[in-house]
C-alpha cells in the first residue's frame, strides 16, 4: 500500500473513531417504558381521560404487610403497618390515600399508595424503590412488606433494563471476540472487525434513537438492546464475508491492496443486498399498530445501515493499514489451493449434489416435523409471568391473592357518561368475573369513573374474558363507555400483536421476495429461496416454542415473540442465502448450475458457518436480561440461525438447485449445464 493510501486509510479510521466517540453516551431510550398499544385502543382512550378526574393523575401502588410466620396480624402489627403507610405516603409525597384494609382472615393488610401516572421507565423505578425503602425503614423484623400493583410491575420491568446496555455490550463483545479468535486463529486480526463494529454499534444506537424520535416513535430499553444485538450480529457477518473474500483473493494476488480492493468489489454487492433486505424487512414494522414495535423497526433499521457503512467504508482501510501480516500466523500465500475445489465444505456439497432428491426430501421432512411444535405451544404470558427471575411485584401479588380478590392490586377503570349510574352499576356487577364496583369520581365534562375489582390474575385469559364481557355490557348502557386499566391495556396489546402478525408477516415476505428478484433477476430462484426460508423459520418457531415451554419451563410464548422471531429469522436467514446464491451466480456461467452451487458452498461454507454461529450466540446473549420475552427471542432465533446455517444453506438449497438445474436461473442466465 502506498504512503498516500496509507495516510488516507488512517484518516478514515481515525475520523470514524472520533465520530463514534463524540456520539457515545447513554441514549434516553432506555429510560422509557415499552408502549404496547396504539393511541386509538380503547384502553388508551380511557387512560387519556384520567386527568379529568380528581386525583386522576395518580395510579395506585399496593403495599402488602404479612407476618413472616404466617400468623394473624395483632394490634402491634397493625400499628406498625399504619406507621409504614405514613412513611411511604410522605416519601411518595401523596395525600388522600384510603386507610389500611385488613383481610377477613386477618393475615394480611394492604395500603394504597398513589403515584404519579406519568412516571415511566427508570423514573418509575426510582419512585417505587423509594416506596419500598420507606416501607422497610423501621418495620419490625417479624413483618414482611411487599409492594405490588401496576406501578410496581412497570418498575420491575424497567429495572430489568438497568445497566442493560452495559451488560449486553460487554457479554456480546466478549462472545463475538471469542468466536472471531476461534475463526481467524490470529492474536491480532479479530481486534480490527470487533473495534469497527463496536464503534458502529455506538453510532448506530445514538443515530437510530434520534431518527426514531424524529419520526414520532418512542425508543425504549428493549428496542435499544435488540438493536445492539442486531448491529453486532449482522455487522460481524458482513465483516466475516469481507475478510473471507479478502483472504481468498490473497491466494491469487500478491499485492494486498489490490486483493482488498477486489474483495470489496466482489463482496460489497452481497453485503449491500443483504443489508437492504434486513433493513427493508425491519421497516415493515412501521405497519404495526404497537408503538414499541414501530420504534424497533425504525431504530434497528437505522442501526444496521450504520453497521453496513462502517464495514464497507471503515473496515477496508483499517485492514489495509496492516497488510498481509494482520493474518499472522496463518498468512495467505499466492498459489494456495482455492476454496472452491477443496476442503470439508466441498466434500459435503459434492455429496449433496450426488443424491439431491433424497437429501432435500429428508431435510424438508425434518423441518416439517419441527413445525408441528407450534401446535402445542401456547401464546400469551400474564403480567405475573413476565419475569425469568424473582420480582417483588410478582411475589407481592401472589401474597395479596391469597387473602384478597386478585384484581384488588390494579382495579379496572370504566369511564361512562354521567346520569345513568344505576344502569351502569347493574351492567358492571352482573358481568361474570366482577367482584365489586364503585363510582370513584365525576369530571366537569360529564363523565363518571368506576373502579372495578376482577376475580382473575392480572393480564390472564380469565381477566381478558372479563374485560371483553365488561365492554359488551357497558356499551349496552352507554355506547361511548370506555373500559381501561392494566388488564384492558394488556388485552388491547394482545389484540395489537395478533393484528400486527397478520399484517407485518406478509409485508416481510413481499419485501424479501422483491429484493431477491432485483438481485437475481430470475423467475424461479427467489420463490424457491423464500419458500425454504419460511419453512425454516416456522420450524425454528416450532422447535424454539417447544424448548421454551418444555425445556425451560416458561408458561407460554409472549405475544410479541412470534412476530419478532419470524422477522429476524426470515430477514437474517436471507442474509446467508444472499451470500450463497450471489457466489453461485458468479460461478455458474463458467462451471454450470450443479458445479456452480457446489463451488459456491465450498467457497462460502466456512464463512456462513462462522457467521451463523456468531449470530446465534449473539442472540442468545439476550438471555442475560430477566424478561422471558427476550430470552424466548434469543432461543428461537439462535436455534433458527443454526438450522439455516447447517441445514438450509448447506443441504436444502444446494440439493434443490441441483434438482431443478439451469431453469433455476432463467432468464438471468442461459440454460446450460
Amino acid at each position: 500500500m502506498s504512503t498516500r493510501t496509507s495516510r488516507l486509510a488512517a484518516l478514515v479510521v481515525v475520523a470514524a473513531a472520533i465520530a463514534a466517540l463524540v456520539l457515545i453516551g447513554s441514549s434516553s431510550s432506555a429510560e422509557q417504558s415499552p408502549v404496547a398499544v396504539p393511541a386509538t385502543a380503547e384502553s388508551a382512550r380511557a387512560d387519556a381521560t384520567r386527568a379529568d378526574f380528581p386525583q386522576g393523575k395518580a395510579v395506585p401502588a399496593i403495599l402488602v404487610i404479612t407476618r413472616a410466620d404466617g400468623a394473624a396480624l395483632n394490634a402491634d402489627d397493625l400499628t406498625a403497618t399504619d406507621a409504614a403507610r405514613e412513611r411511604v405516603l410522605a416519601a411518595a409525597d401523596a395525600q388522600g390515600a384510603p386507610p389500611v384494609a385488613v383481610s377477613q382472615d386477618r393475615e394480611a393488610a394492604v395500603a394504597t399508595i398513589p403515584l404519579a401516572s406519568d412516571l415511566s421507565g427508570f423514573a418509575l423505578d426510582d419512585a417505587v424503590t423509594s416506596v419500598r425503602t420507606a416501607t422497610g425503614d423501621g418495620l419490625p423484623a417479624d413483618l414482611r412488606a411487599e409492594v405490588t400493583g401496576g406501578p410496581a410491575f412497570g418498575a420491575d420491568i424497567a429495572n430489568s433494563f438497568s445497566g442493560a446496555n452495559v451488560t449486553l455490550l460487554a457479554v456480546t463483545a466478549t462472545v463475538v471476540a471469542l468466536l472471531l479468535i476461534i475463526t481467524y486463529r490470529s492474536p491480532v486480526l479479530w481486534l480490527v472487525p470487533l473495534l469497527v463494529i463496536a464503534f458502529a454499534d455506538r453510532v448506530g444506537s445514538v443515530v437510530g434513537a434520534a431518527i426514531a424520535t424524529a419520526v414520532g416513535t418512542t425508543p425504549d430499553g428493549s428496542t435499544s438492546g435488540i438493536t445492539s444485538v442486531l448491529v453486532f450480529g449482522a455487522g460481524t457477518n458482513y465483516a466475516l464475508l469481507l475478510i473471507s473474500r479478502y483472504r481468498e483473493e490473497l491466494g491469487s494476488e500478491q499485492n494486498a491492496g489490490s486483493a482488498l480492493g477486489t474483495a470489496v468489489r466482489r463482496a460489497g454487492p452481497a453485503i449491500v443486498a443483504s443489508n437492504a433486505t434486513v433493513v427493508l424487512a425491519l421497516l415493515t414494522l412501521c405497519f404495526a399498530s404497537s408503538p414499541s414495535t414501530r420504534s424497533l423497526g425504525v431504530q434497528a433499521a437505522a442501526g444496521l445501515v450504520v453497521a453496513a457503512v462502517f464495514v464497507l467504508v471503515v473496515l477496508p482501510p483499517a485492514l489495509g493499514l496492516f497488510g498481509k501480516k494482520l493474518f499472522w500466523p496463518f498468512v495467505p500465500t499466492v498459489g494456495a489451493e482455492p476454496l472452491t475445489t477443496t476442503g470439508l465444505w466441498h466434500r459435503i456439497a459434492a455429496g449433496v449434489a450426488r443424491r439431491p432428491a433424497v437429501v432435500s426430501g429428508s431435510a424438508i421432512a425434518v423441518l416439517a416435523l419441527l413445525c408441528t411444535g407450534l401446535l402445542a405451544t401456547p401464546i400469551g404470558l400474564s403480567q405475573t409471568e413476565q419475569f425469568r427471575v424473582q420480582a417483588e411485584s410478582v411475589t407481592g401479588y401472589e401474597t395479596l391473592a391469597q387473602h384478597f380478590p386478585s384484581g384488588l392490586t390494579d382495579p379496572t377503570r370504566i369511564v361512562v357518561s354521567s346520569g345513568s349510574d344505576g344502569a351502569v352499576e347493574q351492567a358492571i356487577t352482573s358481568t361474570p368475573g366482577v367482584v365489586s364496583a364503585a363510582a370513584t369520581g365525576r369530571s366537569p365534562s360529564g363523565l363518571t369513573q368506576w373502579s372495578v375489582v376482577l376475580d382473575a390474575p392480572p393480564a390472564s385469559d380469565d381477566a381478558f374474558a372479563t374485560v371483553d364481557a365488561l365492554r359488551t355490557s357497558v356499551k349496552s348502557v352507554d355506547p361511548g363507555g370506555l373500559v381501561g386499566g392494566s388488564d384492558a391495556t394488556a388485552r388491547d396489546a394482545r389484540s395489537a400483536a395478533q393484528r400486527d402478525l397478520r399484517v407485518v408477516v406478509p409485508a416481510i415476505l413481499v419485501v424479501v421476495l422483491v429484493v431477491l428478484y432485483v438481485l437475481l433477476r430470475a423467475v424461479l430462484a427467489p420463490l424457491v429461496l423464500v419458500a425454504v426460508t419460511v419453512l425454516s423459520a416456522l420450524a425454528a418457531l416450532g422447535l424454539g416454542g417447544w424448548v421454551s415451554v418444555h425445556a425451560f419451563g416458561f408458561p407460554a410464548l409472549d405475544n410479541a415473540t412470534p412476530l419478532f422471531a419470524f422477522l429476524f429469522l426470515v430477514a437474517l436467514g436471507v442474509d446467508y442465502t444472499i451470500f450463497l446464491v450471489t457466489r453461485a451466480r458468479e460461478e455458474t456461467p463458467e462451471h454450470g448450475t450443479k458445479e456452480g452451487i457446489v463451488r459456491a458452498v465450498s467457497a462460502t461454507g466456512a464463512v456462513i458457518t462462522s457467521a451463523g454461529i456468531v449470530l446465534a450466540a449473539v442472540f442468545c446473549v439476550l438471555g442475560v436480561l430477566p424478561l422471558i420475552v427476550l430470552t424466548q427471542i434469543g432461543i428461537i432465533v439462535g436455534l433458527g440461525i443454526l438450522l439455516d446455517t447447517f441445514v438450509v444453506r448447506t443441504v436444502i438449497i444446494p440439493a434443490l438447485f441441483t434438482l431443478i438445474g439451469p431453469r433455476i436461473w432463467w432468464p438471468a442466465l442461459r440454460p446450460g449445464r
